[in-house]
């Protein structure tokens, strides 16, 4: 098969050279995303345990310091912040404590949605790659058939000859260019396809985490409890 690659005319050269360059591109990908991936899920695991045994935020921001992968984290680091500076921000009751506005309560949900987007953006990065490698390389896997075959038809025309020995080893060559595309595609659909779905997950969690958060800060808020 490489034989015929490096023997294939210049078109069809360049469709595989493209093809090979993509797909080198997409596995560089899939093993830099699956080991993001994996470790944003194991973290945000560790993350929910750490958080849902601690006594206070304090203490959670402490203790989950070191796990810089998890969007939870982030996402809870960035309203804890929000909601420390509406604090600070506020008058303080006639018994000397805290309190945060309705205002600040919004304050602090704007602060987990921009968190929750930054996160969610951050997971989806060289998707995109992805996605155009596996809808885009069939295609110029069959651009490069269909050229080599009319070079193939070319020589037939030129030798006046069309013995299967002039015809077949132009279009097994041709035939490399689409089984190239399929190689390069394939593993990018799966790849995709899995990412987007873990990616889905977490952004569920992260849309409860949130949602979560914010109703411990409003009940703290509302003298019902607090973390």
């Amino acid at each position: 098969m490489l034989s015929m690659a490096f023997s294939s005319g210049l078109v069809v050269g360049g469709v595989l050279l493209i093809l090979a360059l993509s797909s080198v591109g997409c596995w560089a990908v899939i093993i830099f995303k699956f080991s993001a991936i994996r470790n944003a899920t194991r973290q945000s695991r560790q993350f929910q345990d750490i958080f849902w045994n601690t006594s206070s935020f304090q203490d959670a921001k402490e203790e989950t310091a070191h796990l810089t992968h998890s969007p939870l984290s982030y996402i809870f680091k960035e309203g804890y912040r929000e909601w420390k500076k509406a604090r600070l921000s506020q008058p303080t009751t006639p018994h000397g404590d805290l309190t945060v506005s309705a205002g600040g309560i919004e304050a602090v949900e704007r602060s987990l949605k921009r968190a929750q987007e930054t996160e969610t953006a951050r997971l989806q990065s060289f998707l995109i790659f992805l996605a155009t490698v596996a809808s885009a390389a069939p295609f110029i896997g069959l651009f490069g058939t269909v050229w080599g075959i009319m070079e193939s038809f070319r020589d037939i025309g030129a030798t006046g000859t069309a013995n299967l020995a002039v015809v077949a080893p132009g279009i097994s060559e041709a035939l490399i260019a689409t089984a190239t595309g399929l190689a390069a595609a394939i593993p990018a659909v799966v790849a995709y396809n899995y990412f987007n779905n873990t990616i889905r997950v977490l952004h569920t969690e992260m849309d409860s985490f949130s949602s979560e958060f914010l109703n411990i800060v409003a009940h703290h808020e509302s003298g019902q409890g607090g973390s």
